[in-house]
């Protein structure tokens, strides 16, 4: 009982103190953007109310990991589990950056190559495949937890297992991406599916450096909502949200809940299959299922107030995330 208590009090001074380094460091932060000019380009296609937006501070992604990595440096006993989630992360924040520096020096809403990303995402994940499987000890399998059955993907030198983690690496960063379309609206459902890891992986696992770094992540999106909810003074850019989506599918493979991730990030995978479901569809039959995608856009043309589109996400990604965490106890039971 006592480590229990010891462990839920770290996590909450970690998570505290990731909160009030991004309260504190934040409005210094968004004048030296704004200074240096280091604005949002809005695209010519979104939704004609963006365009105001132009111009607004972005790579608020650097407050968020700065505000994770102070607390979790300190109190982590850098547990393997929880360095590969901190290094994908980390890793997948600078990617997100060199794509938002890119956008900012050549003053347009395209940054980098998609090889470039391309290679660097295969990177990561094979980083965080050899972290998983040569110092976590981590079996190369992929488990469905709601009928207890596993499938083996180490045959072939694990190159299965490997493209799993690149699929969930890939998907999640993407998909988190997508979402960070309106202000607050990923930060927010990231809180949501963070707070179900911190669940996961401390009451359930009992991985208290995982539950660590989650409850910085947790800490640090709330103190960047701060800033970042409507009307944002300041965005996460790709530094944040990529950096964001690498932690949560990180997460996914450490406690091998890669496909319960479909469940507890279900708002990201509505929002990423609304894309690919309207390119289909106008490709195949020259017609679009959507107003605009991703789905948040199509609510808002649908004249939807932005306030009131990114509370119902939240929501949202808040039932999705209690219902997957919920079916993960049971599965376990």
């Amino acid at each position: 009982m006592g480590e229990l208590r010891t462990g839920m009090g770290e996590i909450l001074i970690g998570g505290t103190g990731a909160l009030l380094i991004c309260i504190f460091l934040s409005p210094k932060f968004i004048a030296f953007l704004r200074n240096r000019e280091f604005g949002q380009n809005i695209r010519e296609e979104g939704p004609e109310g963006h365009h105001e937006k132009a111009g607004t501070p972005t790579m608020g992604g650097i407050i968020i990991f700065t505000a994770v990595s102070v607390p979790f440096l300190i109190l982590t006993d850098y547990d393997w589990r929880a360095i590969g989630v901190f290094g994908a992360a980390i890793a997948c924040a600078l990617l997100g950056f060199a794509d938002d520096y890119t956008k900012i020096i050549k003053r347009r809403s395209l940054g980098l190559r998609a090889r470039t990303k391309l290679g660097v995402t295969i990177a990561i994940s094979i980083g965080l495949w050899w972290i998983a499987t040569e110092q976590a000890d981590l079996p190369e399998t992929l488990r469905f937890r709601l009928i207890d059955y596993q499938i083996d993907l180490g045959m072939l030198g694990g190159i299965p297992y490997l493209i799993l983690i690149y699929l969930v690496v890939a998907g999640t960063t993407s998909a988190v991406n997508l979402t960070d379309g309106l202000d607050g609206l990923a930060a927010g459902c990231a809180a949501a599916v963070l707070l179900a890891y911190i669940g996961i992986t401390f009451i359930t696992a009992g991985q208290k450096d995982l539950a660590l770094l989650a409850g910085c992540l947790v800490g640090a999106c709330i103190g960047f909502l701060w800033f970042n909810a409507f009307p944002a003074t300041i965005f996460m850019g790709d530094t944040g949200s990529l950096g964001l989506g690498g932690a949560i599918a990180g997460l996914a493979v450490m406690t091998k809940t890669e496909l319960m991730l479909i469940l507890i990030g279900g708002i990201f995978v509505v929002e990423a299959l609304s894309v690919l479901i309207q390119v289909f569809s106008f490709q195949t039959f020259r017609k679009r299922v959507f107003l605009m995608a991703p789905i948040h856009h199509h609510f808002e043309l649908m004249a939807w107030s932005e306030t009131k589109i990114i509370l119902r996400f939240w929501i949202l990604a808040a039932i999705c995330s209690a219902i997957g965490f919920t079916l993960y106890q049971q599965s376990i039971a």
